[in-house]
């Protein structure tokens, strides 16, 4: 009887701490989701119910878990992106921040419009808190009003521009690197100049643009009563940055934001026994080549592979190249091909010496993990910053696809395959190792933290919201100037008088 008991009230605190979860992934991006992907599994292993609304619906799903599939037939979205296209040039993502902001629009438009999405719309739910996504579009906020829930902002890279004014984030550009820019501390005269700019004009989009045409989508569903996206994104409770000082550009945080770089790192797995075979027995090690999900072997351009293999053959290491043509031309001996491969269960393995990327967040998080450093080809987005700080934590070096060569491919794979290298590789895996909670867990207990208080507005600053002429004190600085002013001008005229009426009547006297 007693057992009967006790096994009751351990089943009523579990349903006491259990919480019903809304996770968004608005992104036809698998890099991206992977990061909510990976919180959705860690809050359902806490046995929280979680409803999870995404273009890749989780695989393996629990007895907890709700999939509100996104995919829409006769739509591929972001399929991939195509290297003849991307010459990597820093210049290009002046042109790619207008289409990167138009995407997003569209597809949270079509997201709106879809069967899914209405039909999840129309039907009775109820979340003790969100997980949304806080990066482009805000429209997906609106469902903070629709549920009368918390939400917990998620950014899949580093901090953006337009993010850090909607949660008070200082972010002066004399030492903060604009996300898409290839900017590093310390940043020169030119640089400083580009980065202001860039970040004025990133501003200027988002209020124009993205607020504005978020805030339209989300009242075609939600009608006139919907608050203003400006004011539904300053009440987001917290945010969670996929991101961590270590490997990234430091920078001053607030209470309500927080680092959870390398969350979605999960136990090493076996190889496959062809995998285990090809790197074990190469004698001088193995080079791993990746570009990431979104770029496919297809784009890449004849002529620069030709370069990379002419490079490889004359290296003593062997090299896998994640590329998803089923031959390659002129492929020397020591490269194998594959489709797909298990990343970070790779650049784990000891024998695994370097890593050749794009520059991608989570697998620039997964070498600076595994302590494997990086030759780094910067194409699109955030990842010119990510491979600048990564060169400047001695985890990597750049070499910009444009520029790449048979002898500077070669250059470069030989610096980074130097014991000295590796070295510093590994110390800088080391201090991103030593953290007082591992990431996942860190994000874990703020959805918590945020369902349990039903929000935590006491964590913001009070410059959330805060107009610009308040925030840079121009109001102060305009009446001290005035105030100065008026008591020089006052001064002036007082030392002036006195002059006068001393000196003015002796000159009058000498002139009687």
């Amino acid at each position: 009887m007693q057992l009967v008991q006790v096994l009751i009230l351990l089943n009523l605190c579990f349903v006491a701490w259990s919480y019903r979860i809304l996770v968004i992934c608005a992104y036809p991006a698998k890099s991206h989701c992977k990061i909510f992907e990976t919180i959705s599994l860690g809050l359902m292993e806490k046995q929280h119910d979680v409803t999870f609304l995404s273009y890749f619906p989780i695989d393996e799903p629990s007895r907890n878990y709700t999939s509100v599939d996104l995919r829409q037939p006769g739509h591929s979205y972001l399929n991939y992106l195509n290297l003849k296209m991307y010459t990597g040039s820093k210049f290009q993502n002046w042109f790619n921040l207008r289409l990167i902001q138009e995407a997003a629009m569209r597809i949270c438009e079509k997201d709106f419009a879809s069967e899914q999405v209405r039909k999840f719309l129309k039907q009775s739910h109820s979340f003790d808190v969100i997980v949304a996504p806080v990066v482009n579009s805000d429209c997906y906020l609106s469902l903070m009003y629709k549920f009368g829930a918390p939400v917990v902002g998620v950014s899949t890279v580093s901090i953006l521009e337009w993010v850090t004014g909607k949660f008070g984030l200082p972010n002066n550009p004399a030492y903060i690197p604009n996300t898409i820019s290839d900017l590093v501390n310390p940043i020169t005269f030119l640089g400083r100049t580009d980065n202001f700019l860039m970040g004025l004009i990133q501003r200027l989009c988002d209020e124009i643009l993205m607020v504005s045409y978020g805030e339209k989508t989300a009242k075609e569903y939600f009608g006139g009563r919907l608050p203003p996206l400006r004011e539904l994104v300053h009440n987001v409770s917290v945010l969670l940055v996929n991101n961590h000082f270590n490997y990234h550009v430091p920078r001053p945080l607030v209470p309500a934001v927080m680092e959870i770089g390398g969350m979605h790192i999960r136990k090493i797995h076996e190889l496959t026994q062809d995998l285990e075979k090809w790197i074990n027995e190469s004698t001088h090690g193995v080079i791993y080549f990746s570009l990431g999900s979104m770029i496919k072997g297809h784009t890449f351009p004849d002529e620069k592979r030709q370069e990379f293999l002419k490079a490889f053959g004359r290296l003593p290491q062997r090299v896998l190249w994640k590329y998803e043509n089923d031959t390659m031309p002129g492929k020397p001996d020591n490269v194998m091909i594959q489709k797909w491969m298990p990343q970070l269960d790779i650049l784990c393995h000891p024998n695994v010496k370097a890593f050749i990327s794009h520059g991608g967040l989570l697998g620039t998080t997964e070498a600076v993990h595994c302590g494997v450093p990086v030759m780094v080809m910067p194409q699109y987005g955030d990842q010119f910053t990510n491979a600048k700080a990564l060169e400047a934590n001695g985890g990597g070096v750049i070499l910009h696809l444009y520029e790449a060569t048979e002898e500077k491919v070669y250059d470069a794979l030989k610096t980074i395959l130097d014991p000295k290298f590796k070295k510093q590789a590994e110390e800088l895996s080391t201090r991103f190792r030593d953290r007082p909670m591992p990431p996942l867990e860190t994000a874990i207990y703020w959805v918590e933290y945020v369902a349990r208080h039903r929000g935590a507005h006491h964590m913001r600053t009070a410059a959330v919201g805060m107009p610009l002429y308040k925030y840079l004190l121009l109001d102060v600085i305009a009446f001290l100037l005035l105030v100065f002013g008026l008591v020089f001008a006052a001064s002036f005229y007082v030392t002036r008088a006195i002059f006068r009426k001393l000196f003015g009547k002796k000159d009058k006297q000498k002139g009687d």
